[in-house]
């Protein structure tokens, strides 16, 4: 199928970007690799090694040893289209809505397809399994089989290696902790226009990540006055990579520390931040916990909610960012839900 004849299957909703390999062959040779950038996802991140955290998804983990088998099972001309050497500069982008590479995994055969929905599963909680189907249900004619995966280094080998799935809404990874220090394998990407709609209601009937806000403005309804005016600001943040950039010791001081909140607002922060990891297979959300106590725990993280594009003029903040030195996660419900995640035990 032709590129731009695929590229038409995919909803136009105004806000979420397309990019094929040939874009991204021709925006590499003009220098413009905007989304790959210093703290997202170091494209020459050090092979973890024997020094890695065993309580962390390994090489024999049930999404990396898939991740093995459909390395094994491409063919020479599959290889040539959608696998990279390890440190290609590829690897490290994440976007809201691009194709990595210009096959999908409908294009693949029978084994090829069950093992992409093997490592889906594998990579999620069962939870989360139901949600991402549904979400790619939602966003992309086709579902699930409409999305895009690319392999980089040598699953089969004990170098390092990367899988990596994107599509509309979504840049998720599988990475057998070859990315020292970083949880996911590097920064992702999750998101959902419930029902194919491009502007959500203010409940966001149906959005299957919207139990996140509300788990996120229920902290927000604990806050006195003094504590809502430091958490709330007038204007959100761009709907872009560059907004999870891990600032390290340059954090700024906006937004409302959660080191000044009682013990049951601290112990609800813990509770979103477990909302939102149960959607991934418990190795990944410990290796996320790991990385936050590593850079100073929960009380090291500081919460803003914006008044920016409150759906229905409700009070329930639609946009908000829970952000530390190396953890940063930037939630825009408006005008439907956009996730964007980058954690790591150092900015």
């Amino acid at each position: 199928m032709a590129d731009d004849a695929r590229r038409s299957e995919v909803p136009d909703d105004g806000c979420c970007e397309r990019w094929s390999r040939r874009d991204f062959v021709r925006s590499l040779g003009a220098g413009l690799l905007g989304a790959s950038v210093p703290g997202l996802g170091l494209p020459g991140a050090a092979w973890a090694g024997s020094g890695k955290d065993e309580s962390t998804p390994g090489r024999s983990a049930a999404a990396e040893t898939a991740v093995a088998r459909f390395y094994k099972s491409l063919t020479k001309p599959q290889r040539e289209a959608i696998c990279f050497p390890f440190d290609h500069k590829l690897r490290s982008v994440v976007k809201n809505n691009w194709s990595i590479v210009k096959p999908a995994i409908r294009d693949m055969d029978k084994e090829q397809k069950a093992l992409c929905r093997e490592i889906m599963k594998g990579l999620t909680s069962e939870e989360g399994h139901e949600r991402f189907m549904r979400q790619m249900k939602d966003d992309s004619p086709g579902g699930f089989e409409a999305y895009h995966v690319a392999v980089f280094g040598e699953p089969e080998s004990e170098k390092p290696f990367e899988w990596v799935l994107t599509g509309r809404h979504d840049t998720l990874r599988v990475d057998g902790n070859s990315v020292a220090g970083a949880a996911f394998g590097g920064p992702i990407f999750y998101g959902h226009a419930a029902d194919g709609h491009d502007t959500e209601d203010p409940k966001h009937t149906n959005n299957v990540w919207w139990p996140q806000a509300e788990a996120a403005n229920m902290i927000f309804s604990t806050l006195d006055d003094k504590q809502r005016k430091q958490a709330l600001m007038e204007d959100a943040e761009a709907d872009d990579a560059d907004t999870i950039r891990l600032k390290g010791g340059s954090l700024p001081s906006t937004g409302l520390s959660i080191a000044t909140l009682d013990g049951q607002q601290k112990q609800m922060t813990r509770k979103l931040i477990d909302t939102m990891l149960a959607i991934f297979r418990e190795g990944d959300a410990e290796e996320v916990r790991q990385c936050l106590d590593a850079s100073g725990g929960v009380d090291s993280l500081r919460l803003t909610f914006f008044k920016e594009d409150d759906l229905g003029d409700d009070g329930i903040w639609d946009i908000w960012k829970l952000e530390g030195p190396a953890f940063s996660w930037y939630f825009r419900g408006a005008p439907h839900v956009h996730a964007w995640l980058n954690v790591a035990r150092r900015a």
